[in-house]
């Protein structure tokens, strides 16, 4: 991800990535953040991440070093401990063509809720992003659960290897095939 020089607005070691967040959405800033979890702050600059933000609301999210984006991306960003936070800001229009990145993209609420656990903060976020942005900040196990065919799928390899099974350990007149 090509980012521009942003202005640098905040540098700190924080407890933990939701005072960062907090800080980004309190400012409204447009711009981006830099994170270094954790062992990070004693090592290289490899496990860096990066979250873009538009008027205090996450848009991107990236991990150089594993190139994963979006929520793999959080998910990667996602350690205990302190973090170095570093915030930049940026005019709106020099972050454009990097916001159209869709597989970088992040429901706003969730770097709060997966990075700082902090279901306010995720809820301030979310009312303050853009009515186009909400849509898809779902939790992802409901989400999971109201996918028919997802849970078809499951149910049906859950049927097999039981099947499978069954006849390894001769048990196949136990089965009820009607289900």
């Amino acid at each position: 991800m090509n980012l521009p020089r942003g202005d640098p607005v905040y540098a700190r070691v924080v407890e933990g990535a939701g005072v960062a967040l907090e800080e980004t959405l309190d400012r409204g800033l447009t711009g981006y953040v830099l994170l270094s979890p954790g062992d990070a702050l004693l090592s290289r600059d490899g496990d860096r991440g990066v979250l873009t933000f538009e008027d205090g609301v996450p848009v991107l999210a990236y991990h150089p070093a594993t190139d994963r984006g979006g929520p793999p991306a959080l998910a990667t960003l996602d350690t205990p401990g302190p973090v170095r936070a570093e915030l930049f800001a940026t005019p709106a229009d020099a972050l454009a063509r990097a916001h159209e990145a869709d597989p970088l993209r992040v429901p706003p609420g969730r770097p709060a809720e997966r990075l700082a656990d902090d279901p306010a903060l995720a809820e301030r976020t979310r009312e303050r992003a853009p009515d186009g942005r909400v849509d898809g900040d779902t939790d992802p196990v409901a989400a999971f659960l109201d996918d028919d065919e997802a849970l078809a799928a499951i149910r049906e390899q859950a049927r097999d290897e039981a099947r499978e099974r069954a006849d390894e350990w001769g048990l196949t007149e136990q089965l009820d095939d009607g289900t």
